[in-house]
């Protein structure tokens, strides 16, 4: 299904604290398929629960990119304490208690997390010739105007 293209120049208002939280993992070994895949396979049940009750749990959106040996989720999130209180619900704790037997002294594969608290005014996006991507999924998706034309305005620095 093609997704609607926004023709122009677009940015979102930054005017709302935001978690950015990265998430992934790195085939060390490709070929021990037996030993990267469970710990591969555990998070795509984490993303539909995350998508069946985003408003309660403080998700807002995602993007995902697989390459060659590393995948990387952003996630962007509402709050610090929404993340950190999904990180402890039950169907999260049992995915990742199941998550880290199948990784830990698992060297084929290796996982990583970053997570970034942003405050209003400290951070800015561009979007030309794009469907709603990143930022613009999750916060009002809106044209560049004069006011706003460069990451200086956008960024509310003087």
């Amino acid at each position: 299904m093609a997704q609607q293209v926004f023709p122009g120049r677009f940015t979102t208002e930054n005017t709302e604290d935001i978690v950015v939280f990265i998430i992934g993992m790195r085939f060390n070994n490709r070929l021990a398929v037996n030993r990267w895949f469970p710990v591969f396979s555990a998070m795509p049940g984490m993303i539909k629960e995350l998508y069946t009750h985003k408003e309660e749990l403080g998700f807002l959106s995602m993007e995902s990119y697989f390459g060659l040996r590393t995948t990387t989720m952003i996630q962007y999130w509402r709050s610090t304490d929404d993340l950190l209180a999904y990180a402890r619900n039950d169907k999260h704790l049992t995915a990742w208690k199941k998550f880290n037997q199948n990784a830990r002294n698992n060297d084929a594969v290796g996982i990583y997390h970053e997570t970034f608290q942003v405050q209003p005014g400290q951070y800015e996006s561009v979007y030309v010739n794009m469907p709603f991507y990143g930022l613009g999924k999750t916060l009002e998706h809106q044209p560049i105007g004069s006011a706003k034309s460069s990451a200086r305005q956008r960024l509310k620095t003087q």
